[in-house]
């Protein structure tokens, strides 16, 4: 679809079209992100290699417009945020140098091989929240001892670098290790997502990405505009229509991104065979 949509009008100024065609992708793809706690990148960055972006350079552009993504959405659902300071913490303190690390070797590791994990990975979590009727729909409370602290710390360490390295899916997987492990309900664990990985773990790894090549800033605005408002809408009907809908969303974008990802990865095993 995306690729009949750059073709169609081959010879026309594509100025226009260009403006009106990425803030529409940015916007639906981040309003489904804003629900969903993820994904954003399944439209997102496709988008821009589609219309001639080089990959990395899409990606630190995808990265920096989820920025705004994390903020819309943040400043709709800022009051879940005021008492899990010591979450987002702990977040931060070890999501982050996964984030380092892993935009620091994006250059030097194949993306197929990642891909094709992340891919299984979101199918898997797609299936698991379809059959977990009850997973994410109301918080519960849940003792911690120091093996689910250690787990939860290295989970996200982990998933910091996957995020460092490729976009599509990790902000799915805080999403619902935050669920599992505090006993979350969707949209409490979205909102933690939205503030640590939308805006500062993307932020961090855009730094570091764009020194591989410079940012497009004409494409960069317009992505920023419609991811904002994207994100900001999201939320607004996340928080109207509450955890069924979200819990929803989750699952269809887990399945598309998983298939999508899969999709790539054995594309890439068949070209270079």
């Amino acid at each position: 679809m995306l690729y009949l949509l750059t073709t169609s009008i081959d010879g026309v100024d594509h100025s226009l079209y260009k403006i009106i065609s990425f803030y529409l992708i940015s916007f639906c793809s981040n309003t489904f992100s804003a629900i969903s706690g993820g994904g954003a990148g399944l439209l997102q960055l496709p988008a821009l290699i589609l219309f001639g972006v080089p990959y990395y350079q899409a990606l630190a552009s995808h990265k920096l417009a989820t920025v705004a993504l994390g903020i819309g959405g943040s400043l709709r659902n800022y009051k879940s945020l005021r008492n899990e300071i010591y979450v987002i913490c702990q977040i931060l303190v070890f999501g982050l140098p996964g984030v380092i690390v892993g935009a620091s070797i994006v250059e030097y590791i194949s993306e197929k091989y990642l891909y094709l994990f992340l891919g299984v990975v979101s199918i898997f979590l797609a299936f698991y929240s379809f059959l977990k009727s009850d997973l994410g729909l109301s918080t519960s409370k849940t003792q911690l001892n120091l093996v689910h602290k250690i787990r939860f710390l290295i989970l996200i360490f982990l998933i910091g670098i996957l995020n460092g390295s490729i976009s599509s899916g990790t902000g799915l997987l805080v999403t619902i290790v935050l669920i599992k492990t505090f006993g979350m309900d969707f949209l409490r664990a979205i909102s933690l997502t939205f503030f640590t990985v939308g805006i500062f773990w993307n932020f961090t790894g855009a730094v570091f990405l764009s020194k591989i090549g410079a940012v497009p800033i004409n494409l960069l605005t317009i992505l920023i505009v419609g991811s904002f408002t994207g994100g900001y809408f999201g939320s607004y009907l996340s928080k109207l229509k509450g955890n069924k809908l979200i819990k929803k969303t989750f699952i269809t974008v887990c399945f598309l991104v998983g298939s999508s990802l899969l999709f790539k990865s054995i594309k890439s095993f068949l070209v270079v065979n």
